[in-house]
């Protein structure tokens, strides 16, 4: 039976100074000025049309993401927040993240974030070597990226994660370790590392750079891991990797198919109904004039079939390396967990699924083939 699992909140954030060659969020570049308040009003016009999506629940998470939210003020940031709180209210201790970028990070604009009620701070470092800084197109250097963290620390955050990218134009793998050693060392606690990709309608998609070999890309992948692991990063999602207790829980409910609030610009939402069993996905405007002016800025509310909910959950359940619980199968699903035997038996004997048990897991080297495994899934694992 279908039942509520935990709420998050995600608040999309579209402006940034310029647009990455490898960006394809709904990202839009700030012109003459940066129409704050009218987007906060919006945004909280937006959070009371979601208020039937609640049904009782209080937010365990709010992910502040972009865009570079950290161009917003922490009056708007804390306005909004003192928004959700009165209208939905926070669990004890929610996880409150803020993506804040090193080319706009300011001692003082950390600490008024922190004292809005941000309690973790994700820094988009990318990298910490100048010449891939660039050929990322990211405006901050190296230097800034150290800065950023420093500051962060001092204003008072506890919980940081750094982003960085790895497989990036003309890296080695020395190059890419050092990346890592250096966000070792600033001690950030949590860490996303993911491999460079090239989307379409991206400028990298137009005009691709030199990227690394798959060699090379293997053993960056090798490296990388052993260095986190003897400093005491579990990784427990495929591109992330923290120290006890620094899980992002927000991301975490996305993984294990819980609900979330979407409200801005190209926000999505997922928000379960057990009393008609449906579980829908709600979209809003992507472009920014159009999100400001609409009556309604929901754009599609579509209901998840049941014959697409499976693999609608494994796609996110398995990125953790160690699963979920079986049972959550079928309370967030609303299906019998029975429906997966088929088909997970036949991924079990090719290697790439753990045995049916207490929990649902992908083996390592499911984890490693993991698009191609979901691919198997679809077509009934044959």
């Amino acid at each position: 039976m279908l039942e509520l699992p935990p709420l998050g909140l995600y608040v999309h954030l579209p402006w940034c100074v310029r647009k990455c060659p490898y960006c394809d969020f709904n990202s839009h570049q700030v012109g003459d000025a940066l129409p704050e308040a009218a987007y906060l009003a919006a945004l909280c016009r937006d959070l009371d049309r979601e208020l039937p999506w609640v049904q009782g629940r209080k937010l365990d998470s709010v992910f502040f993401g972009g865009g570079t939210p950290s161009l917003f003020s922490a009056a708007t940031i804390g306005a909004l927040l003192d928004h959700a709180a009165a209208r939905i209210g926070f669990t004890a201790n929610a996880e409150i993240t803020l993506e804040a970028n090193p080319g706009t990070a300011e001692a003082g604009r950390f600490r008024d974030y922190r004292r809005a009620g941000v309690n973790r701070l994700s820094i988009g470092v990318q990298s910490f070597a100048d010449g891939a800084l660039a050929a990322l197109g990211r405006i901050h250097s190296g230097r800034q990226a150290v800065a950023a963290v420093e500051l962060a620390r001092q204003a008072g955050f506890e919980r940081i994660n750094i982003d960085l990218m790895h497989g990036l134009p003309g890296q080695t793998e020395a190059d890419a370790v050092a990346d890592l050693r250096q966000a070792i060392a600033l001690a950030a606690g949590h860490l996303s590392w993911y491999q460079l990709t090239i989307e379409p309608n991206t400028a990298f998609y137009r005009k691709p750079p030199n990227l690394p070999t798959e060699a090379v890309l293997a053993a960056i992948a090798e490296s990388g891991s052993a260095v986190l692991a003897e400093a005491g990063y579990r990784r427990y999602e495929i591109s992330a990797y923290a120290r006890p207790g620094e899980d992002s829980r927000h991301n975490r409910n996305y993984w294990e198919f819980g609900d979330y609030l979407g409200i801005g610009a190209g926000a999505h939402g997922k928000l379960s109904d057990p009393a008609t069993g449906r579980i829908v996905r709600r979209r809003k405007s992507r472009q920014p004039r159009h999100y400001l002016d609409a009556a309604d800025p929901c754009v599609a509310c579509e209901a998840i079939p049941d014959g697409e909910r499976p693999l609608e959950f494994l796609m996110n359940a398995l990125r953790l390396i160690d699963g979920v619980p079986t049972h959550y199968f079928p309370a967030r699903t609303g299906l019998p967990a029975q429906i997966l035997d088929r088909r997970w038996a036949a991924l079990v004997e090719r290697g790439l699924l753990e045995s049916l048990g207490q929990r649902l897991t992908a083996t390592a080297l499911g984890h490693r083939f993991l698009d191609t495994m979901l691919e198997s899934w679809a077509a009934g694992a044959a």
